[in-house]
This record gives structure tokens, sequence and C-alpha cells, in this order.
């Protein structure tokens, strides 16, 4: 859930705020209008919030400054006054200030979980305004909706899919790099889910759930967890035996409560007595929760 943003600093292209008047010219640096992100990802809540995308000014103007907002149909495949609707279809930059932003509330009952719902929105400005000489279409954004479903940690429990990266690199005594596991809630750690016998026979591991925050659905590892033993995976022991495991720093992982399933990436490495041996990488893993009928098919085909 990453933004794309443009590669531009406002504090570098002005040292100080400047003022323009009604002719569109400034004093000092030329008054450009955009959207501050050429793409704006968004969760659609339950309670039918309201979500902003930024628009900025490379300049401050002693008086208000208002734009119409339009969609382009181009590019759009959500439905205004079906997926979505703006609040105004004007938005206002204040006197003094650079910045404003379009507001727009997500019509959460006619969104399908599965549904990557997007539109195209253009400023209706001057010409004048626009900066395409640097930054092209800067006075349009494409703005992405997706349905986040309230969550419940029990969701997350019963029979999973996990599809692993690291088992497609070391398989060990697998022979596939997915498996057909056993979750359940952790009995005293909040938001934590046990999984049983995760990549290899005789060793589990846990991950737990942060809901805080519906637009940034994280989730972690503890440090140290074992996944297997060195020899029958790797082939040699270089540490102490034991293949270790936590959530990566260099990628966040994240979970779907709609669709139930994490991408969850893991920093995978070795120890001895505590002493760092050597890291193996970093794996993307995927949980996939299932029903107990999907999971009676699948152990019939040999998972």
């Amino acid at each position: 859930m990453k933004k794309i943003l443009y590669s531009f600093t406002l504090a570098m292209l002005l040292g100080s705020v400047v003022s323009c008047d009604e002719q569109y010219v400034t004093y000092n640096d030329a008054e450009y209008v955009m959207f501050s992100d050429s793409l704006s990802q968004n969760m659609v809540l339950a309670d039918g919030g309201v979500f902003s995308v930024p628009v900025a000014s490379t300049v401050a103007c002693d008086y208000d400054r208002t734009f119409g907002v339009e969609i382009i149909d181009e590019g759009s495949n959500a439905i205004e006054g079906v997926h979505y609707s703006l609040l105004s279809n004007t938005i206002t930059i204040p006197a003094g200030e650079r910045a404003t932003a379009v507001e727009v509330r997500g019509l959460y009952d006619n969104i399908e979980p599965t549904d990557s719902l997007g539109f195209v929105m253009q400023l209706v400005m001057p010409e004048q305004l626009k900066w395409d000489e640097v930054y092209p279409s800067s006075d349009r954004t494409k703005v992405v909706m997706y349905k986040s479903c309230p969550f419940d940690v029990n969701n997350f429990t019963g029979p999973c899919m996990l599809t692993s990266i690291f088992l497609y690199n070391f398989p060990g005594m697998n022979t596939s790099y997915q498996r057909l596991i056993d979750t359940e809630l952790h009995p005293t750690e909040p938001n934590t889910v046990i999984l049983r016998d995760a990549l290899f026979d005789g060793y589990d591991l846990t991950i737990t759930f942060h809901p805080e925050n519906p637009a940034n659905p994280l989730v972690t590892m503890d440090s140290d967890q074992v996944v297997s033993d060195e020899a029958s995976v790797l082939g040699w022991v270089l540490g102490d035996d034991h293949i270790l495991a936590s959530h990566s720093s260099y990628y966040d992982s994240y979970f779907n409560s709609c669709q139930r399933f994490v991408e969850l990436w893991m920093h995978v490495y070795v120890e001895n007595v505590g002493e760092a041996v050597g890291t193996i990488g970093e794996f993307y893993n995927v949980l996939e929760w299932i029903t107990e009928e999907e999971a009676e098919e699948l152990r019939r085909e040999g998972f």
C-alpha cells in the first residue's frame, strides 16, 4: 500500500512565502497548483469515514483560491454516486496557505471485498497554473479504494494454506512450497495466532496482528522464532543447529480482513549461542485462511 509521490519538495522550490495577484503572476516564483500524489490509495471503512486527497501550491497567496474538481472517465472503473461521492466539486486554498484537499466518502456497502476500484480526478483551473513542463499531468491523480472489513482475530484461526518462497528455495523434507496448516489463538497474547507446524513439522511460529490503523493493517513476528534445524534444511550446521526467523526490517507485512489473508515477510538467519552467524535472507509468504470444507478437499489432494 505505497504511494507514488511526485519527487518535489516545496521547501526547495521556495526560499520564503511569496504572494500572487489575481492574474496568477508571482513576485518571486511561479505559481503552480497540483495534486500532491500521482496515486492515492485509500481504505474505505465501515463507519463511512471520509478520506482526503491532498492538493498543493508552490506559493501562498494573500487571498482564497478556489478551483473545480472533475472526474475523468478514462482510467476510472468506480462509479460516482455508487462507489463514492465527492463532498464538494470545488476546493479552496485559504489565504496565506499552500495546501488543501479533495474530500471523498467511500460508499462501503456498495464495494465488494475483492474490488479494486479507482477513479481519476482532475483540477479545473487556468492553464498557466499547470506545471506540465516539469511534472506532466500533475493536475490529475488516480484515486484507488479498497474495502476494509472490521477486524476479528478469530477469522484468522482454523485451516490455513501457507505458500512460502523460503520453502521454494529450501524445501528440506517438504515436497511442495505450499503447506496446509492449522492455526489457533495464542492463550495469553492478544491478537496473536499460533501457526502449528508452520514451515516444518514440529516447529510452530506466532504472528501478531495490529489492527489499530485500518488503513495500515500490519502483522509482526517475534524475534528468534525457531523455523527448523539447520542440517535437515540447509544440509550443514553453521550455528547452533537452529534456523531462526523474525519479521523483516526491510518490508512491512500486512493482513486483509475482508479476504482473510496475510502477506508475511520473514527475516531468516542463523546464530550460535546468541551471536549472529549469518543471514539466510528475506522471504515472502502468503497465509490464506480457508473453510473446513476447502481444507478437507485439499487433504484429499495430498496436502
